[in-house]
């Protein structure tokens, strides 16, 4: 049975898959009390290295780089590739997302493990949920999954699916300065 991981950080999960080249934000400047930042920049042949990397894997998650924001929080952004067989904005593919509900058979991921180390920070499997909201995906989707809330692909419907994901880490648990090798 699929495997479903909750985060039990104070994550924010966005999800995202195929933004186009022509979208562009810019915030207002702030306040002049307010801290700076400084812009981190990942590219698209950084994204399309991983996914190429990760192509091969039935699962696979794997962070780009994690950041430090102004001494705050880190942020970590990374590469999601589920084969069919394992059964947001989206790269590639189609799925059913099921978000909410209750895990069925939690059991935490132990704290050493590099789940929880590296790739998502504290985290409980189970074996499916139930009473969720399914939503189906397609490129060019994206959701925002708060923290805590039980999440898992129910159905894969093409051979695989491809997403971003950005991951908020309050409490810094992610290792900031990573980068993918």
């Amino acid at each position: 049975m699929q495997k479903v991981l909750l985060s039990f950080l104070a994550f924010a999960f966005v999800l995202v898959i195929a933004i186009p080249k022509s979208f562009q934000a810019q915030a207002p400047s702030p306040a002049p009390h307010l801290p700076r930042g400084t812009a981190t920049d990942i590219s698209s042949a950084e994204v399309q290295a991983l996914v190429q990397k990760t192509a091969a894997d039935r699962v696979s998650d794997q962070a780009i780089r994690v950041v430090n924001v102004n001494g705050e929080y880190n942020v970590s952004i990374g590469v999601v590739h589920r084969a069919k067989t394992s059964g947001y904005h989206v790269i590639e593919g189609n799925g059913t997302l099921v978000t909410g509900g209750t895990l069925d058979n939690p059991r935490e991921i132990p704290a050493d493990n590099p789940v929880v180390t590296v790739l998502n920070g504290p985290s409980t499997g189970g074996t499916g949920i139930q009473g969720g909201v399914s939503r189906k995906l397609a490129p060019g989707d994206v959701v925002i999954i708060p923290p805590n809330t039980p999440h898992w692909f129910s159905e894969i419907t093409t051979d695989q699916i491809v997403y971003l994901v950005v991951r908020i880490d309050p409490h810094k648990i992610l290792p900031a300065g990573y980068t993918a090798k």
